[in-house]
């Protein structure tokens, strides 16, 4: 499929001012990583030498995860209901801009800012570990292999969680029932992190790699979905209705 570079642009360029804008997404964007870090760090921080080592048989920095599983969420779930309600989303619908490009527009505009705050989040959380917990406690919980992880699934989850949320944003005529079920379809992605980082769910380098291909696809999938779902002339009469 070809895509117009231009008008994608133009899209993520509107979309990002329009975050600026909307500070309850911004509160909302800050308050999950919050949430994700604060307890993690807590115990980290009180945790002794000695106490640390069952941490080098465990993957507990997978637990951040979970911020670019739900962040996106947020953001994109406003994505078209949020222009719907304000009632400029018919005046967009009528630029010749096809269905695909505004729709990876929208999801780009929402990746950029949620994997910035994902990557700051897990590098102030490395940093914070480094220089104040314990001796010995960083090197039982920083594992290379989970650094890379991160650096590896965080684009992904969160890739996923754009396109499920712009489809509940597309059927849905409130933003907080769009906000809500985007957020309830995040918590199985956030589980599995959580049960991995808990060594519920043991992993090995041929899972993640399964892992990663299935979320590839389901990002392909996802786009595909959410643009055959993007009804032009139903989202314009729900407008006008």
């Amino acid at each position: 499929m070809s895509v117009n570079t231009r008008l994608v642009r133009a899209i993520v360029t509107k979309e990002l001012r329009e975050f600026r804008r909307n500070r309850s997404m911004v509160v909302g964007m800050a308050i999950i990583p919050i949430v994700f870090s604060i307890q993690p760090l807590v115990a980290v921080f009180t945790l002794t030498s000695s106490a640390s080592e069952p941490l080098r048989h465990e993957h507990v920095l997978l637990y951040m995860l979970g911020i670019p599983a739900l962040v996106p969420s947020l953001v994109a779930s406003y994505s078209v209901v949020g222009e719907r309600e304000q009632g400029t989303l018919e005046p967009l619908l009528t630029t010749p801009i096809r269905r695909e490009e505004l729709l990876l527009g929208k999801a780009l505009a929402t990746f950029v800012p949620a994997g910035i705050v994902a990557y700051a989040v897990f590098a102030l959380f490395l940093i914070c570990v480094e220089l104040f917990a314990q001796p010995g406690v960083a090197a039982a919980l920083i594992h290379p292999s989970d650094v890379v992880a991160q650096v590896v699934f965080t684009p992904l989850l969160a890739g996923w969680s754009i396109w499920v949320a712009i489809v509940i944003s597309t059927r849905s005529n409130d933003i907080r029932v769009a906000q809500q079920l985007s957020t309830v379809a995040s918590l199985p992605s956030v589980a599995v992190a959580v049960l991995i980082a808990l060594n519920v769910i043991e992993v090995s380098l041929l899972t993640a790699v399964i892992a990663a291909a299935v979320l590839i696809v389901l990002n392909r999938i996802g786009w595909r979905a959410a643009s055959a779902l993007f009804d032009r002339e139903r989202l314009i009469t729900g407008t006008k209705a």
